[in-house]
């Protein structure tokens, strides 16, 4: 099984948002020697917590900076834009890094609807022509020819190249499961993102409809967990603490910065908010690391999945580099000079 990375360059507490994008830099320099398969950024806007607003842009900076890891999206919302100027972007990446860069696609918009229509303002009626779009971008991602007749088939995304971006579907439902294995694509299910649910339906219906492609003829399935590891249980909760309190701000329809450990630790609680910390507490892969890595190969084994790829948010950013390094000492990824 290989093993990747998630970041969402989150905002601190405390810590201008900047930061917050420097720190991603930083770790995929850091995480680079450890032995994990890809390192992927998303795509999110107007949202105070997650501030990865252009992973276009800072693929770039990683994959300028790395030598080892593959690098890319998770992922480009696809809705946003146009299908050839997404080619020609990750064209230009790949001529930067050639062969190490991945486009991962969603169709949510990664923000509220205002945003979205910010963005785009066709932004209610492009999620429904996802599925052309993605054929548009894989034909020019590959230099390949368009539908037949297409208006834009004289239209070429440029430079070519003699190699080409990795592409995946992403999603939290069944639609991009569906859409990955019409296509013939790598597909990865947002774990983290929906607590599991409907993970394992989405991972079946996709192997089970896969159709496969020249570039991928078995299908190839992932999931992405949420995981914080460290020396001892204590310690690791004591860092989770920020994340815990992020989420009973979540429930409520608040997305802030992360606090540090201390001051989520501090606030007065209501009985019914320490029942619900417990219950997150219980059920996040969160502790010493050879716990959170069993947990992690047992979630693996369970779904049968190809790839698993780990997200971290902490305050303190060297616990957060510590989490990755002690998780891949413990899976036993292969280190790289």
């Amino acid at each position: 099984m290989r093993v990747s990375i998630l970041d969402q360059s989150i905002a601190a507490a405390g810590r201008p948002q900047g930061a917050a994008i420097r720190d991603t830099l930083a770790l995929a320099q850091h995480c680079d020697t450890l032995g994990y398969h890809r390192f992927w950024v998303s795509e999110h806007h107007s949202h105070p917590t997650i501030v990865g607003t252009a992973p276009e842009i800072l693929i770039a900076a990683i994959a300028t900076h790395t030598t080892h890891l593959r690098v890319g999206s998770a992922g480009v919302m696809l809705p946003h834009y146009a299908p050839l100027k997404v080619a020609e972007q990750f064209r230009v990446l790949d001529a930067l890094a050639p062969g190490r860069i991945d486009l991962g696609l969603g169709r949510a918009p990664g923000s509220d609807g205002r945003t979205a229509f910010a963005l785009n303002p066709m932004a209610n009626e492009r999620p429904a022509q996802f599925p052309n779009d993605v054929a548009d971008l894989m034909a020019w991602v590959h230099g390949e020819p368009l539908a037949e007749n297409h208006p834009f088939g004289v239209v070429e995304a440029m430079p070519k190249g003699e190699t080409a971006p990795e592409m995946w579907i992403l999603g939290s439902s069944l639609y991009g499961a569906q859409v990955a294995a019409h296509f013939g694509l790598p597909y990865s299910f947002a774990w983290f993102f929906t607590d599991g649910r409907g993970g394992q339906e989405a991972l079946d219906i996709y192997r089970q409809t896969y159709r496969p492609s020249k570039r991928h003829p078995e299908p190839n399935a992932g999931i992405c967990v949420w995981a914080l590891a460290a020396e001892t249980d204590d310690e690791a909760q004591h860092h989770y603490s920020s994340r815990a309190r992020w989420q009973l701000y979540r429930d409520r329809g608040l997305y802030l910065p992360l606090d540090p450990p201390e001051v989520a630790m501090g606030y007065d609680y209501s009985d019914a908010e320490m029942a619900r910390i417990a219950e997150l507490r219980r059920t996040a892969f969160v502790g010493a690391a050879p716990q959170v890595a069993d947990r992690i190969r047992e979630l693996a084994e369970r779904t049968g999945v190809d790839e698993l790829a780990i997200v971290t948010w902490t305050h303190d950013e060297q616990a957060r580099r510590d989490s990755y390094s002690l998780l891949a000492r413990e899976l036993g990824l292969p280190v790289r000079g």
